[in-house]
């Protein structure tokens, strides 16, 4: 059963799933991470599929990765993912990514919800399937980063506007979560990943937005290699501040 708890998936940094440099882009590598976690709660009769049969779906919530390297191109990587703490209306899952000879990446810390698709109101997690959820729950298992904290952009300034497209809508409708992401890290310059690494990576998801939405971002530098970002969406008009979707803090290392 211990054993049991733990899921593990194997991936190679193909040669399109990493940046200029060599190596893994992190939107690639946050991807996998969600894979691994649809894998693990499929597996063990908590997936999409089976939840969409009762009108219910996971939902991400937060997002935090911390790294010591990212995997180079062709480089072998496994990841292992599981199920910390079960709350009434959240979950927190965690993962490890490893390299060969046990080699450690870094690890990753993550929140979801269960929402009715209809409502969108969160579920009771532990009144599922009978609350069987909390037989996978492994909080031995140690993943030695902080958990997700709280972002705040008190004077960001705006950076860029972007539409929503086609290429941006997942399969539940909305922007998926990888792409803003992708939007977040696409506001620093090509030089300056030249010279920097991303040493943790946090993702804070408020609202949902929609094919038709305009995107509007915003940076504040802490001047210590963080920054904070927020995501708005449909920002002017009857609604001069727009609506928070998302937030993102980055921590950055001089390489």
């Amino acid at each position: 059963m211990k054993e049991n708890k733990v899921g593990t998936y194997s991936f190679v940094a193909e040669p399109f799933h990493v940046d200029f440099t060599g190596r893994l882009f992190m939107g690639v590598l946050g991807n996998h991470l969600l894979n691994c976690a649809g894998f693990h709660a499929t597996e063990r009769g908590f997936g999409m599929a089976e939840l969409n049969e009762s009108n219910y779906t996971w939902v991400l919530s937060r997002l935090a990765i911390e790294l010591e390297e990212m995997p180079a191109q062709y480089e072998e990587f496994s990841v292992d993912t599981w199920v910390e703490n079960v709350y009434r209306l959240f979950t927190d899952r965690n993962f490890a990514i490893y390299g060969k000879d046990g080699k450690v990446y870094g690890y990753a810390r993550s929140v979801w919800a269960m929402i009715n698709m209809d409502t969108r109101k969160p579920a009771d997690l532990l009144s599922l399937h009978g609350g069987r959820i909390v037989d996978y729950i492994d909080s031995d298992k140690p993943c030695p980063i902080e958990k997700p904290g709280r972002i705040k952009v008190g004077n960001g300034m705006p950076v860029r506007s972007i539409d929503i497209y086609y290429n941006d809508i997942d399969i539940n409708g909305h922007v998926n979560s990888i792409r803003y992401m992708e939007h977040v890290l696409d506001l620093f310059p090509k030089d300056w990943y030249e010279n920097h690494v991303i040493r943790r990576f946090e993702m804070a998801y408020v609202a949902e937005s929609y094919f038709g939405d305009a995107l509007s971002l915003f940076r504040e530098d802490n001047g210590d290699g963080t920054f904070d970002i927020e995501v708005r969406k449909n920002v002017g008009g009857d609604n001069p501040e727009g609506e928070v979707v998302c937030r993102s803090k980055i921590k950055f290392d001089n390489k």
